[in-house]
Formats: C-alpha cells, structure tokens, sequence
C-alpha cells in the first residue's frame, strides 16, 4: 500500500485571529509561514517514508482555509524535496482553459523529471469556480443531478478527453460544445506555413497555410501521461468512470460495506475495460487520524483540526456529510428535505463512519487494520492538520504514523 499526504494548505492561525485579523489572507507573514510549513512537513512526510504528498484547488478564501494548489506549489514543494511525488488532486477541469492546463501539467512533468501526478475535480465552490468559468456559463456543483450538476460534468469531461489527446503523440483536431481546436476549426491562417511544412508535424497546416491540427508541446515525461486522480468520490457512477478510464478515484465514503461495494463495482468495471486488478487495486481511500495517549485527547486534537474545524463548520454546508448518513438518520432527516442538520455533523459521526482514526497508537492500528483487510486498497490518503493544529502537534502525528504504521503496510 502506497501513503499520501493530503494538505489542505491553511494560513496558520486561530480560529479568534481568524475573527480579530479579517481577512487574514491578506497578511504576507501568514503566507510565508504556511508556504514554509508545507514545504517542512512535505520534507518530513518524505523523511518517514511517504511516496507522495497533494494540495486541492481552491481559490479567494479570504478566510484563509485550503488555499489553492496551483503548479508553482506543486514545484515548489517538489525542489524542497528529493524524491517523494506532489501533485494536485486535483485540478478544477471546468474552471481551466484545456490547452493551457494540458500545457502547464506536461511542462511540469518535464521541469520534475516525472515527480508529479495528476488529480482532477468536478468543483462544487461557486465563489470562485463561476468566476472562472463564466465564458462557457458553467457553474459549481454540489452532485445533485441538477441541470447545473450536469452541465459542470459535460464541461469537466470535455476538457478530460481534451488532455487525453494533448498528452498523446499525433496532433489531432478536437471539436466540443465548449472548445475547439484550431480555432476557428475552418483553418487558422498561419504565416510561417512553409516552415512549419517543413519541420513541424506533417499535416499541421494545409496547402494554402491555414493549421488543421494541432501538436500539443511538451509531451509528458511520463508515458503516456502522469499518474491520473478523481479527487473525493462518493457516487457508484463515478467510482465506474475512474475504473474505465485507469483513474485513481480517492475515495471519501468509509463505512466498511458502502466503501467495500464501490471497491467491488470499481474491479467489476476494470474488468469490463480489459484491465484484472485484484480487490482495492487502483483505488484510494481518504481519512482522517490523530494519535494521542488516549482517546479523549485524541478527539481534542480532531475537533481542533480539520475535523471540528474545516468540516463541521465549512464543508458541512457543501453536504459533505452525506458521505456519512447512517441508516437511522432517514427517518428524522430525509434526503429529500436536504442535507444533514449542522448539528448531526460532528467529530462523533466521522469516528462512527470509521472515517476519522482516533485514540492510541494501538487503537489507530487496529482501525487502520481492519480498513486494509477490508479492500485492500493501493492509496492511502491522509487528511492532515496543517495550519489548524501547531506545526509541532502536526510534526508529531506525521512522524507517529512514520514510526508506527507504515512501515507495517508498505
């Protein structure tokens, strides 16, 4: 089994300061005490044995939570480093040029020598993602089957099948509902033709000087393309695309049957697609864990960290919650009144969904234990605490997990 760190990169403060100093963003100091936290935890979590470490995209928190992971950050953390993988998980495709994106990750993968990876997401945070998308009038989505939800998965798999063909060798022509290439598709006039005739790709430009094709470049310096990751998935459906397309879904259900049936429909659909991959093959798991002497103090540390903090008052409103209703809760809070109350959403309901890890060295191993023989699965994805827990207390968790688990799964 393969570990990774997943930051959520967040200017470091309290939750007062938060309130006192607003907007905390936009306060240098706390960036480059972020960006220097990020880069000692990422050299730690490389030190005890990670194989990668990954950021989300998000943008304009003035709040300061999960600041966006953009290639600079990914670079960043990879020249800070020697050997461990980073990358996002992941891009927001339906807020991206895909020319310009498909450029950006191949430059990477160049410039890093094959250290990255590649995750993408649909977007579900409409302050900033309607910003970026406002051209082709696609919006965020929360996965609610909505006209909206699917318009943004059109727009994201449009721009997915797009990086497929930029990453490829052939220069291709690609007509979409949202793009297209060349532009305009009739032939873009091309002064240089006789150059490019003769030392470019043959079939760039046609006779008369206009581009019929295009060569996306670079290539990849890894072949065909980096690593590929579906950021948070909780939907059967998608689950079965990441298995078709050889995609990575990390996946954010925990309870044990729910999270095993998508491990079984996930192998189910490989197979289907001509790949035999055993139980958990080719799929991540996210949670969180806090290690303390015991289990109440370990609760401590999950309400202070992202658990009570980021989920319980951010995330919940985005219906992240769903991820862990129990059979119970339909009877009090239907699904089609809406998403859980905020006050069902607590530390409590993460541990019961066997999402967060709390307790002893001992308890932590036994839960870990149990989610292993479960499915297997190739990624695990830890949930860190950067930013909401001082940097010592998430020093510590790191090198427990270094020193105590991981060696026992890699």
């Amino acid at each position: 089994m393969k570990s990774m760190y997943f930051f959520l990169p967040t200017l470091p403060a309290t939750m007062e300061e938060r309130r006192s100093q607003r907007p905390i963003a936009n306060q240098t100091e706390r960036w480059q005490r972020m960006i220097e936290e990020v880069v000692e935890l990422a050299q730690l979590a490389e030190e005890v044995g990670f194989d990668a470490v990954c950021f989300p995209e998000h943008h304009l928190h003035s709040e300061g939570l999960e600041i966006g992971s953009l290639p600079t950050l990914t670079q960043h953390v990879i020249h800070n480093t020697k050997r461990i993988k980073v990358g996002p998980i992941g891009y927001v495709l339906p807020g991206w040029n895909p020319l310009r994106l498909a450029l950006e990750i191949s430059w990477l993968d160049q410039l890093t020598k094959g250290r990255t990876f590649v995750g993408f997401a649909r977007g579900y945070q409409s302050r900033w993602l309607n910003q970026m998308a406002q051209k082709i009038h696609v919006g965020a989505t929360t996965s609610d089957k909505s006209e909206t939800d699917r318009i943004n998965r059109e727009a994201f798999e449009e721009v997915f099948r797009f990086l497929k063909l930029a990453w490829a060798d052939e220069p291709f022509r690609f007509k979409g509902k949202y793009y297209e290439y060349p532009y305009p598709q009739e032939g873009t006039p091309w002064l240089a033709h006789e150059w490019t005739r003769e030392y470019g790709f043959p079939g760039e430009v046609d006779e008369l000087g206009r581009i019929q094709k295009i060569s996306v470049v670079p290539k990849p310096y890894q072949k065909p393309h980096p690593p590929l990751f579906q950021a948070f998935s909780i939907s059967e459906e998608t689950v079965r695309w990441c298995a078709r397309e050889n995609i990575t879904p990390t996946i954010l259900i925990s309870q044990p049957a729910a999270v095993r049936k998508l491990a079984e429909a996930f192998r189910e659909e490989a197979r289907k697609a001509g790949r035999r991959l055993d139980l958990g093959q080719g799929i991540g798991v996210l949670h969180a864990m806090y290690f303390a002497e015991n289990r109440d103090q370990a609760r401590a540390l999950a309400q202070q960290g992202i658990c009570g903090t980021a989920f319980q008052k951010f995330f919940y409103h985005f219906g992240f919650f769903e991820a862990w209703r129990e059979p119970e809760d339909e009877a009090k809070f239907p699904v089609a009144n809406g998403i859980l109350p905020q006050s069902e959403c607590t530390v409590a309901r993460m541990e019961r969904a066997d999402f967060a890890y709390t307790g002893t060295v001992d308890q932590v191993r036994r839960q870990f234990d149990a989610m292993v023989e479960n499915i297997h699965p190739e990624w695990f994805v830890w949930q860190g605490d950067q930013g909401l827990l001082p940097l010592a207390e998430n020093r510590k968790q790191i090198e427990t997990f270094g020193k105590e688990l991981l060696p026992r799964y890699k």
